[in-house]
């Protein structure tokens, strides 16, 4: 995407990233998939706009999936493991019982297969040689960021930002170091990991053979805090959604760090150089991939939206979005979903509406772990693909009792990306132009009884997980 001074849009292509899930919990991309796809995306958008017109490259990420590389070929070794995949929980559940406080203490998260740490090491113990090769300084480790990075530079330095690497499980968040404990419990070599710079920082040039001339890249962050920032978020009184694969809720939590700890939410590293609390619920909008896929429900996403809003209730219908497990604030890796309250006169419509009204729910159980931290949340921001959903919307407000917001422009992550890469260079944004168009979705109704038995199914189906 493409975002011109005052912060509109351009130019944007997008292309699909196909995962693979070699076993039943396991989520996997191709790093070559992932490099090609964004070459091919950003040349098709420099064509359009014309490379002489571009000032700066931020990137934007998917922040855990964890991937190695060699350092001197670039070719990666083994498949990069996304952020969704469960094949270190066993790991991460030894974790929690060794160094479970220490883990929270120095890195403000909690130890979960979700965080790239654990990632990391498998990679180092499953790909053969590498482990060795990583003791001889020869292979990489990192984020998608910082694949990208090395891919566009020629591997000139092997870099991250500072949100990235607070989403590893390695990093001090206090004291913005990687943490020599923190790598020998999770059994990750520190030589392998990337020099951290703030997001707003120069992390290089591009090779002029990528996009046709050498470009800088002036800004990086994780997608949620690119956000968080797009949003215009950078003090605290607020909180931004951004629905995607999973739906993540961020709160700016200002600059100290010291009264925030919470066992329910992640402390997290903020684009602007202060924290953030995050929730992230694992499965959002890929629940309404699982409905359109594989139970063919209908032909798409839209198409679901709109079967959900030809009825007004969902008439005991609900759905138990723990495809991946639940995250925050209950950090159940062993739920699993369910489809519950069905008869014969179950319609197509009901369960699609009980799939948003599962998504919002979860929300809500975010928000309210945040509130109960000390945030005060007047209003959920909302970006991502499922913020399209207008039935999604009004679910949310009516779940949270509050107005949901939904800019213009919902590509609020890359405009945030974009953002950070204008802040660098010096330019000045208009924040009024980008809020321009805005719409405010006020609640109409309440859901407080569906909520309280759609609980009680929760809860019953994590018990059942546990057994």
């Amino acid at each position: 995407m493409a975002c011109d001074e005052r912060g509109l849009i351009a130019a944007s292509v997008q292309s699909a990233l196909p995962s693979q899930f070699p076993q039943p919990g396991w989520v996997e991309q191709s790093a070559a998939a992932i490099w090609e796809s964004q070459l091919r995306v950003a040349r098709a958008v420099v064509r359009e706009i014309g490379v002489d017109r571009v000032g700066g490259i931020a990137i934007c990420n998917q922040r855990e999936t964890a991937l190695l590389w060699d350092r001197e070929t670039l070719e990666p070794l083994g498949p990069a493991i996304v952020w969704q995949c469960r094949r270190t929980a066993e790991v991460a559940a030894r974790l929690e019982d060794e160094h479970g406080v220490g883990i929270r203490e120095r890195s403000g998260l909690r130890p979960d297969a979700y965080f790239s740490g654990p990632k990391i090491a498998w990679l180092l113990d499953h790909v053969e040689g590498a482990r060795s090769r990583a003791e001889r300084g020869e292979i990489a480790a990192g984020t998608v960021d910082s694949w990208l990075l090395a891919k566009l530079n020629g591997a000139q330095e092997h870099l991250t930002d500072e949100t990235n690497a607070s989403r590893t499980m390695l990093w001090n968040l206090a004291e913005r170091r990687w943490d020599r404990d923190l790598c020998e419990w999770q059994r990750v070599p520190m030589s392998v990991l990337a020099e951290v710079r703030p997001s707003r920082s120069r992390f290089g040039m591009t090779d002029a053979k990528w996009l046709g001339a050498e470009l800088p890249l002036v800004a990086v962050a994780g997608d949620q805090q690119a956000a968080l920032y797009g949003h215009g978020m950078t003090r605290p009184g607020a909180a931004k959604c951004t629905y995607g694969t999973g739906a993540f809720v961020l709160s700016h939590a200002g600059d100290q760090i010291d009264a925030l700890a919470t066992a329910d939410l992640l402390l997290t590293a903020a684009a602007d150089g202060g924290y953030a609390l995050e929730g992230g619920v694992f499965t959002a909008g890929s629940v309404i991939q699982w409905l359109r896929d594989e139970m063919g429900l209908a032909e798409s996403a839209a198409a679901i939206s709109n079967l959900a809003a030809s009825v007004d209730h969902s008439d005991g219908v609900m759905l138990i979005p723990a495809f991946a497990g639940l995250g925050a604030p209950h950090w159940d890796p062993s739920a699993r979903g369910a489809l519950l309250g069905l008869t014969l006169g179950t319609t197509r419509s009901q369960i699609a509406r009980a799939a948003l009204e599962a998504v919002a729910f979860r929300v809500r159980e975010v928000v309210e772990a945040m509130e109960a931290s000390g945030v005060s949340i007047d209003e959920l921001r909302v970006d991502g693909g499922m913020s399209a959903s207008d039935p999604l919307l009004q679910i949310q407000a009516n779940a949270l009792q509050r107005p949901v917001v939904r800019p213009s422009e919902q590509e609020t992550t890359a405009l945030g990306a974009a953002r950070l890469a204008m802040s660098t260079l010096g330019w000045e944004l208009e924040l009024d132009t980008v809020r321009a168009g805005d719409r405010t979705i006020e609640p109409n109704a309440e859901l407080e009884r569906e909520y309280q038995r759609w609980t009680a199914a929760r809860l019953a189906m994590q018990s059942l997980g546990d057994r």
